[in-house]
């Protein structure tokens, strides 16, 4: 089984919601929304990612026949919505924020408008697509900016909630602005360059360091990165010195050492002049170990001699906000505007449409919400990428999804590029859409 492909993969409400729909011929256009309610704790923005996924599964909307026998065996469906299921297919309408647009609460980033049916049934697929990549890809930005350029690497796979998990987390950071990932399907499946280097394992399975090390070169010359604190790090980056001549004389060249644990700043220092000295002044510095953006921070603050970074757990789980805010409301149903007033959770009715505004200096200086049909003279966030079930476009690709992210990120003023919260960025409510909320409350 593919859990990703299976139009099964939902919770039972929608297809009982589905169902109750057709029962009472409520099969009018709806429009719903994905919108953040609040940021999560330490965050002053977050970077939209996931948008090119969830346009592949409303593509791929389609219920299997053994599916649908076991819909039948369950006993809990009607047959009208049985046969309702057998020929669906998304013939909605989609408009959505680029991926790699930095984004606020209250702005809805996706809009689907379809038939009620189909746009309440792909309702937790497509919560579970945004939510995830938008949460790794806020994540990973926030290293990307205090890395200052310096190449980071996804090493998150192994602690991922999941296969699934894994791979996108490997897409959201690239798309962030990380250089490349670990994970082998991830390169292959989205063209992420691919990085590695060995592990503490190689080195124990043999029973002298400096032949571990020898090995590996002789087996990969082009990427030779000598992990080097199994035992003893200076000691290992002694052994590497020793190394490259002999290797230098077979044509190889050692690339790099990978520093994996105890203070960094300190080995990196020791290790840098090791090499230096040693005539490898060359050979670059990877650190790893439980590295995060406040770790980064620490090291770059310090001076730490290092020249990328792998990061791994911290940033495929974000560790510090491992979940969104995030809602997927019904705005409007067969051309009436309506909103939710439950307390805490008050959204702002009816089809929107969010307009950026820039300071002289071209970074972000605030935004607008408003009505979809509102216009104002700003820059609109939300474009047309689906028309009737049918992409308007050809997939950006991942590459020019990446450049988009590093200019959105160009833009941000200094002070939301802070680790810590600072006073929350300007989002505006527009005196249209106040003015549709009291009508709609009036009618409620």
């Amino acid at each position: 089984m593919n859990p990703s492909a299976s139009a099964l993969l939902t919770d039972l409400y929608e297809l009982t919601m589905a169902q109750a729909y057709l029962e009472q011929g409520m099969d009018g256009t709806a429009v719903f929304e994905f919108f953040v309610r609040k940021l999560p704790a330490h965050r002053n923005f977050i970077v939209a990612a996931g948008l090119e996924q969830v346009l592949d599964s409303l593509s791929r909307l389609h219920f299997t026949k053994e599916e649908l026998a076991w819909l039948d065996q369950s006993g809990r469906f009607s047959s009208e919505l049985l046969h309702y299921l057998e020929t669906l297919q998304f013939t909605g309408d989609v408009e959505a924020m680029p991926e790699g647009t930095i984004f606020f609460p209250h702005e809805p980033i996706l809009q689907i408008i379809a038939p009620l049916p189909q746009a309440q049934l792909v309702e937790s697929r497509v919560m579970n697509l945004l939510n995830f990549q938008t949460m790794v890809a806020s994540k990973a930005a926030r290293s990307v900016l205090i890395a200052g350029g310096k190449p980071l690497i996804d090493f998150g796979l192994r602690r991922a909630h999941g296969a699934e998990a894994g791979l996108l987390a490997a897409r959201a950071s690239y798309l962030a602005g990380f250089a490349g990932t670990a994970t082998v399907l991830a390169s292959m499946a989205y063209g992420i360059p691919l990085y590695g280097t060995m592990a503490h394992s190689f080195v124990q399975a043999h029973a002298d360091e400096t032949l571990a090390f020898e090995h590996f070169a002789h087996s990969q010359p082009d990427n030779v990165i000598l992990l080097i604190d199994t035992y003893a790090m200076e000691a290992a980056a002694d052994k590497v010195v020793a190394l490259a001549r002999p290797l230098k004389a077979k044509g190889i060249t050692i690339k790099g050492v990978r520093l994996d644990s105890g203070d960094l700043a300190d080995h990196a220092r020791k290790v840098r002049r090791i090499l230096d000295e040693g005539g490898l002044p060359h050979a670059q510095i990877l650190a790893s170990g439980n590295l995060d953006e406040y770790r980064l921070s620490d090291l770059i603050q310090v001076g730490a001699p290092i020249d990328s970074f792998a990061v791994g757990t911290a940033m495929t789980t974000s560790s510090d906000a491992p979940s969104l805010d995030c809602a997927y409301k019904l705005q409007e149903y067969a051309g009436q505007p309506c909103r939710k007033r439950s307390e805490g959770k008050v959204t702002w009715p009816g089809r929107k449409q969010v307009y950026r505004y820039y300071a002289n200096d071209r970074h972000l200086d605030y935004d607008i919400v408003t009505t979809h049909d509102d216009q104002l003279p700003g820059e609109p966030l939300l474009q047309p990428v689906m028309k009737d079930g049918c992409r308007l476009a050809p997939s950006p690709g991942l590459a020019e999804l990446r450049r988009h992210a590093a200019a959105q990120l160009g833009e941000l003023p200094t002070s939301l590029r802070s680790l810590e919260p600072v006073p929350a960025y300007d989002t505006r409510i527009s005196t249209a859409l106040q003015r549709l909320a009291q009508t709609v409350d009036r009618r409620i």
